[in-house]
């Protein structure tokens, strides 16, 4: 018998509770791409250039959601363009240095576009495993009508990234505040429009927050930013061109310390010392402690000009929220109108997959970058590098590449197969 209508005909015969008729089992030649976002996108565009079908699974409505849906309106992109495209497709000459929002989202629309990429949207994938039994993975999805289907398949990738869930830290006390604004992540911020003469409690110091504390001044609210840890703010632009161009070819020259060190020499001549204003720099360089902790620097677009002048006020860590505002660790209290939280984001891996290659506490692959794409039995992760595009193209490639192998020795009859399962 043809392998694959054996393969068919056990599976057809499998009393596995989800094989009851309730259920629609949909056999996929291709791998299976989680997450429609810029790193889906990427790595199925990379296995359309060698050829091998793929299915999408987005549970939105559109992709690349995080920009569409719950981005700011102000955002733009932190780095340069160069070091921010998808494989295979630049932006366009006309884009400026860092790309708007809007220009970013027309960006991936082209290149799904040009690709042909077309993602099944309004899928929620509820559960992934592997099934040892025929060396597939069963992959469990909830679609608009709460229909239920499960894909089989040989290969998973997992493009669900850094960004998939807002992370809310709980306050004592939360429940008790009761300004005239509401308290929201910063997924749902999208002007300082409706915050103006308001005052703003901003909770979180990486580039959105400041970036919100940023937009709020220029809507005329009075915004004050709390900064619970030490951070490394960093112009964005150094000696000329851009800060992170700079230090990427610097360190092509130069160990990683000395780069360090000249950082926060130009930092020290352009910004002064941030910790006179509250906000202490960790004990060892920028870069360092983004190797270390993964934490990206600050890159301040403004900013800063507004703390130095007292427009933005800065508080450290929060020990409750009260009736009317927020009681700060150094015994300060004071009165908001509304408070944002950029606190950023968390990956969900953990409701739906269990897999040795994901860590259960967050989500994250296991082994680091460079070695975090890829796990066992055909199982990949993309946009899980925390070095943002740029660590997502490097890690789309090399999945395509490393499928290409096998696909090209062991799956090329999976192509003509019938793809539903009875």
């Amino acid at each position: 018998m043809d392998p694959i209508k054996e393969m068919e005909a056990k599976l057809a015969e499998d009393p596995h509770p989800q094989s009851q008729s309730a259920v629609r089992r949909v056999w996929v030649p291709g791998p299976i791409i989680v997450g429609a976002g810029p790193s889906g996108l990427a790595v199925a565009a990379c296995l359309k250039e060698k050829g091998i079908p793929r299915l999408i699974l987005e549970r939105a409505h559109c992709l690349g959601s995080l920009w569409k849906l719950h981005a700011y309106d102000r955002l733009r992109l932190h780095l340069p363009k160069q070091f921010c495209q998808l494989p295979h497709f630049p932006f366009p000459h006309s884009f400026p240095t860092y790309p708007t929002k809007e220009q970013f989202i027309s960006y991936l629309d082209a290149y799904a576009t040009r690709f042909n990429l077309q993602p099944i949207f309004g899928r929620s994938v509820v559960g992934a495993q592997y099934d040892t039994r025929y060396g597939l993975w069963r992959v469990l999805v909830t679609g608009p009508k709460k229909e239920v289907v499960e894909y089989v398949c040989q290969w998973l990738i997992v493009a669900t990234g850094e960004n998939a869930e807002a992370y809310v830290p709980e306050f004592e006390g939360r429940e008790e505040f009761t300004g005239t604004g509401a308290v929201v992540h910063s997924s749902a911020y999208k002007s300082g429009d409706e915050y103006s003469e308001k005052k703003v409690l901003v909770v979180g110091c990486g580039n959105s927050g400041m970036e919100v504390c940023l937009d709020l001044c220029n809507h005329n609210a009075y915004p004050s930013l709390v900064v619970r840890d030490s951070v490394h703010i960093l112009p964005q632009q150094m000696l000329g061109t851009s800060t992170f161009g700079l230090s990427m070819c610097l360190l092509k020259w130069f160990p990683l310390k000395l780069v360090d060190q000249f950082l926060l020499l130009i930092s020290r001549l352009m910004l002064g010392d941030t910790a006179q204003l509250g906000i202490s720099r960790p004990t060892i360089g920028p870069l360092e402690y983004k190797s270390v902790s993964g934490k990206t620097p600050v890159l301040d677009i403004g900013t800063f000009a507004k703390v130095k002048s007292g427009n933005i006020k800065v508080f450290p860590g929060i020990k409750r929220l009260t009736r009317q505002g927020a009681e700060f660790v150094d015994g300060r209290m004071e009165n908001f109108d509304a408070i944002i939280l950029a606190t950023g984001f968390k990956s969900n891996v953990p409701s739906w997959l269990k897999d040795a290659m994901f860590s259960e506490k967050d989500g994250y692959p296991v082994k680091p970058f460079p070695e975090g794409w890829k796990g066992e039995n055909g199982l990949y992760a993309v946009g899980f590098t925390k070095r943002g595009l740029l660590g997502a193209s490097h890690d789309a490639m090399k999945i395509a590449e490393d499928i290409d192998r096998e696909w090209k020795t062991k799956a090329k009859q999976l192509m003509q197969q019938r793809s539903t399962l009875n």
